[in-house]
């Protein structure tokens, strides 16, 4: 078996004149070598995470009826929509640049799903793991994991929520008044802030509701270090057009 100065000697002797040696010694090959090691077992165990979740979750990243969302196709009439499509805009284009979460608030049709969407698209086409999942649904799989032959448990499911690199919880406050809720939400928001990964949120909670169900601390720490908040407070549009 050749050693590493052997492979660079190789390596040396193959290169056309004026080429410079990505590796210059055995040290610096072997350090990559480690380093793509680490990189692929990364990608792996983010791979095996994804599976997990399509298998649990039924999906690993945005539903069917959203992956078509993008910026360009989001209809902006009023000068408070074309506001909320910057702000969603900067972001994704902010995006790892800090670990502040978004909350986009307001009624059904008013564009949440479509813009938290677009974001999410934009930045699986670069690469991230992103995760658009509503409450109930994920109340539901968390019940599911206390049953016999369950796919995973509580610990697992709450591990692989933690470490996709967005994470949109949909449909906040439609199941209010369920104390198991708001302690689900403040473990994974927790969780994910304290290792600095952002969450988003879509609710038709005010800030008061928002705050009576995830507490100020969390609340406070959604709108820091980039973090923003979007009143969507505009009439449906799927009401206009039916109308």
């Amino acid at each position: 078996m050749m050693s590493a100065y052997d492979v660079i000697k190789r390596l040396r002797a193959a290169m056309p004149e004026g080429v410079t040696p990505k590796f210059t010694t055995g040290e610096e090959l072997m350090a990559w070598q480690k380093e793509q090691g680490r990189i692929d077992s990364e990608r792996l165990a983010e791979a095996n995470r994804l599976t997990r979740m399509q298998r649990v979750l039924g999906r690993s990243g945005i539903q069917e009826l959203h992956r078509e969302c993008r910026f360009g196709n989001y209809k902006a009439d009023m000068p408070a929509q074309q506001e909320a499509l910057r702000k969603a805009k900067s972001y994704a284009g902010k995006f790892g640049t800090g670990f502040g979460g978004f909350i986009f608030s307001g009624g059904c049709g008013t564009g949440k799903n479509h813009l938290a969407a677009a974001i999410g698209n934009e930045l699986l086409e670069n690469g991230k793991s992103v995760l658009i999942v509503t409450i109930p649904d994920l109340m539901m799989k968390f019940r599911e994991t206390y049953q016999d032959g369950a796919k995973t448990t509580e610990s697992k499911l709450m591990d692989d929520l933690c470490k996709v690199d967005l994470l949109v919880l949909d449909d906040i406050g439609v199941q209010r008044g369920n104390t198991n809720e708001g302690v689900v939400l403040f473990q994974i928001v927790d969780r994910r802030l304290s290792s600095k990964r952002p969450v988003g949120m879509l609710t038709n909670l005010d800030a008061k509701g928002m705050t009576e169900l995830l507490t100020v601390r969390i609340m406070d720490r959604m709108t820091m270090d980039g973090g923003l908040w979007v009143n969507f407070d505009w009439p449906s549009y799927r009401r206009k057009v039916v109308a």
